[in-house]
């Protein structure tokens, strides 16, 4: 574990090793946006704009990270985001990530579109597991998926509201991304100079979109399947969609993708428990906001009861404290767990979570913060 640190002491470092390990095809689809990919580069740029300011004159004991969402005690106010086709991008790194979640006691959202099902991860998770949700467009396959979630004991469903079309991501047009893979000359080269991966595919097989499978028509291919899921996960979610959806759910239910503060106003007037402040990595609108930019705003207009989580850009502990900073109750990582994992293998997901609590508890202590909902009276005046 010593070795560990020395060799990853933070996320650039396993971002810099994931790089070596992945195909350029899959590295590509992780790490892109789509146009300019302004959104991405802003993201993650729009941390070096939060002051924090540090009071020297304390008393401050240790630092507790520890937050309560939706009536659970968490011990660090941050969580795995919700990854689609992570089983692809690092092959078997689902089923750890999850149980490193359990271990920290750190929320885990799993994805729709993930490559391991809800049967097989809800009990790895526990109930720190939430559910993320992409509604289809065909109400009996909708009804059917809730249930599951339930049954797999999700209690919290995270209604991503921000994927309503497809998107034109160039650098998976050049690479010929898709499900199945294109296996063209160049895309088995990269698969035959990037052993690790390749050994890895062939361990956990072929990935599948396991939550979506038993939808798929009898006896269709893997890309006559990708097809029907291009068919049946599009579209709007109108005010009558979003009620009807809370009215089917029984448990607790955040919106994801949320950047305008009058639309998060109205998804809380719908009943929906919380929000995530998010532009989806970069991966959507390229002219989206970011959410260091919004969150403010959106607070303001929530005012403090509502649960509001943020993500996008996100790299550190000390972005963790500047985003609480800002308004967040607790935030979500990405692309860095992916990182992690073909950076270290099983073991990356505990590694980051042990470095990210670090990071954060060091920030709050040089802050002379005692607890993460203190954090924003540390934020700088200028903001």
């Amino acid at each position: 574990m010593k070795n560990l640190h020395r060799r990853f002491p933070c996320i650039t470092d396993m971002e810099a090793s994931a790089a070596r390990r992945m195909p350029g095809f899959v590295h590509d689809y992780l790490v892109g946006g789509l146009g300019r990919e302004s959104s991405v580069r802003r993201n993650m740029a729009s941390f070096d704009t939060i002051e924090l300011m540090p009071r020297y004159l304390s008393d401050a004991p240790s630092p507790d990270l520890s937050v309560t969402l939706f009536g659970k005690r968490f011990e660090a106010p941050f969580g795995v985001a919700p990854l689609g086709l992570a089983g692809l991008l690092w092959p078997g790194c689902e089923v750890p990530l999850a149980q490193a979640a359990k271990a920290h006691n750190i929320p885990h959202v799993l994805s729709t579109f993930a490559n391991r099902s809800m049967e097989t991860i809800g009990p790895e998770v526990g109930d720190n597991g939430w559910f993320q949700f992409y509604p289809p467009n065909d109400p009996v396959m909708e009804l059917d998926m809730l249930e599951r979630a339930r049954c797999a004991g999700y209690q919290t469903l995270v209604l991503t509201v921000d994927v309503p079309a497809p998107t034109r991501r160039e650098r998976d047009i050049r690479n010929g991304m898709s499900v199945p893979p294109i296996l063209d000359a160049r895309t088995l080269l990269q698969i035959a100079t990037h052993p690790r991966w390749a050994r890895h595919v062939l361990r956990h097989g072929i990935p599948d979109f396991e939550n979506l499978s038993p939808y798929f028509p009898k006896g269709v291919s893997l890309k006559e399947s990708a097809a029907f899921v291009g068919r049946v996960m599009t579209g709007h979610l109108s005010t009558e969609r979003v009620r009807r959806l809370r009215d089917a759910w029984n448990g607790k239910m955040l919106i994801k993708g949320v950047l305008d503060a009058t639309e998060a106003e109205a998804y809380i007037a719908l009943g929906t428990n919380g929000l995530i402040v998010s532009n989806h990595g970069g991966r959507q609108l390229d002219a989206a906001p970011t959410a260091v930019s919004v969150l403010p705003g959106i607070r303001s207009k929530l005012g403090p009861s509502v649960p509001i989580l943020a993500d996008g850009g996100i790299r550190s502990g000390l972005d963790i404290a500047r985003m609480l900073a800002l308004g967040a109750d607790a935030v979500l990582l990405g692309r860095p767990f992916i990182f992690a994992s073909a950076a270290i293998g099983v073991e990356g997901g505990d590694h980051l979570m042990t470095i990210l609590k670090a990071e954060l508890s060091g920030a709050m202590a040089q802050l002379g913060c005692r607890t993460v909902a203190e954090l924003p009276s540390f934020l700088h005046s200028s903001h």
